[in-house]
């Protein structure tokens, strides 16, 4: 295919840089071709086209004839000659933990992806994606995030991402950030939702609703997501006055079996009137709840307030939960910033992303 520039075709142009007729060439054009239409040298252009033309001095008139020249001749710069100059990929990995690689639009962890795939497209960076599940996920052995290092650097997904790995990649000085606060291994770079501030927010707009006997469900998980929760929950409690300790937490290993009508029926007569959930990858406890309001034969929010501390699942069709949103995809963008700050040379800046309460309509005044 030949292409036109200004009424020549590009082996037009070329033969006229050489001084004789075109003969075609298979491939895209050199840089050599550029600096015989341009009149400079090969040095010259390496140095405008790589974006190194401030560091030395090269005029504005000169650059402007190499990029004249390299846009009538449609250069394009070599990826890979690129890369090994730079002495990198220019690829960041992306290394899930979860049973299943997230792109289905009704997993949790995909709107995390969007926001990944959009910031690594604006820092200039293409995308790797690893999964663990492959080869046994936390359990596949001591050299699962090894293959990561396949990348310039690598996000991980994912509540069980195993310590030591991490700690690895870490020591090496392999830039990695975690999805999610972590208190381990010592050094690892985070990013994650203020979920401490997010949850104080939702108690106390229970409390000013009325409400004074909550209860805070949470799966039997503890993962710093699951604790910072726990703690604004407290915390909210406490400043708006209300006694609060550990009496106030039911967390349960198999919600399906323990979150039953019965379960609530006696909280219910034990005084609660509002119950808040944490939210997990499975909302296993958010499910089972809802089921047990209505297989009890209650109201929601008329017989008992229900909070959730995230987002509701893809597939939850009842009312809008009150509660907070997870800026999932905001997430994923300040992760990839952070790892590109880290393969820079630099250090991240923004470990945790706000939350926005949400009013929802599964809260209510306090029963009569």
């Amino acid at each position: 295919m030949r292409i036109r520039s200004e009424g020549s075709t590009v082996d037009e142009v070329r033969g006229q840089a050489r001084g004789r007729a075109a003969t075609p060439r298979a491939g895209r054009p050199r840089q050599a071709e550029v600096a015989r239409l341009a009149g400079v040298s090969q040095t010259t252009v390496s140095l405008v086209l790589g974006g190194k033309a401030d560091d030395v001095a090269i005029s504005a008139q000169t650059r402007r004839k190499v990029l004249g020249a390299a846009e009538r001749l449609g250069y394009v710069p070599d990826p890979a000659a690129s890369r090994l100059a730079a002495a990198r990929n220019n690829l960041l990995g992306v290394f899930s933990f979860t049973a299943t690689f997230p792109t289905d639009v009704q997993h949790s962890y995909y709107p995390f992806l969007v926001g990944v795939e959009q910031e690594a497209a604006a820092q200039g960076f293409d995308l790797v994606l690893f999964t663990g599940s492959s080869t046994g996920g936390a359990r596949a052995g001591a050299h699962a995030l090894h293959r990561a290092r396949l990348a310039d650097g690598c996000l991980v997904l994912g509540r069980h991402a195993p310590a030591d790995q991490l700690q690895r990649l870490v020591d090496d000085g392999f830039p990695v950030v975690h999805l999610g606060r972590r208190d381990e291994p010592e050094g690892l770079a985070w990013v994650g939702a203020d979920y401490v501030t997010a949850a104080r927010a939702v108690v106390g707009d229970l409390v000013a609703r009325g409400h004074r006997e909550v209860v805070l469900v949470c799966e039997d998980d503890p993962v710093p997501a699951s604790t910072d929760r726990e703690r604004g929950f407290h915390e909210g409690l406490l400043a708006a006055g209300v006694p609060t300790g550990p009496e106030r937490v039911h967390r349960c290993a198999d919600p399906e079996r323990d979150l039953t009508p019965e379960r609530l029926r006696a909280w219910l007569a034990a005084g609660v009137t509002a119950i808040v959930v944490e939210e997990t990858d499975t909302s296993a406890a958010w499910r089972a709840l809802n089921a047990a309001v209505s297989a009890a034969g209650l109201d929601c929010p008329r017989d008992v307030s229900l909070a959730l501390l995230g987002s509701p699942p893809p597939d939850h069709n009842g009312p809008d939960p009150t509660g907070f949103d997870l800026p999932r995809a905001r997430l994923g963008a300040a992760a990839v910033r952070a790892l590109a700050a880290l393969v820079a040379g630099g250090r991240p800046d923004e470990p945790l992303v706000e939350c926005a309460f949400r009013p929802g309509a599964t809260v209510g005044p306090p029963p009569r």
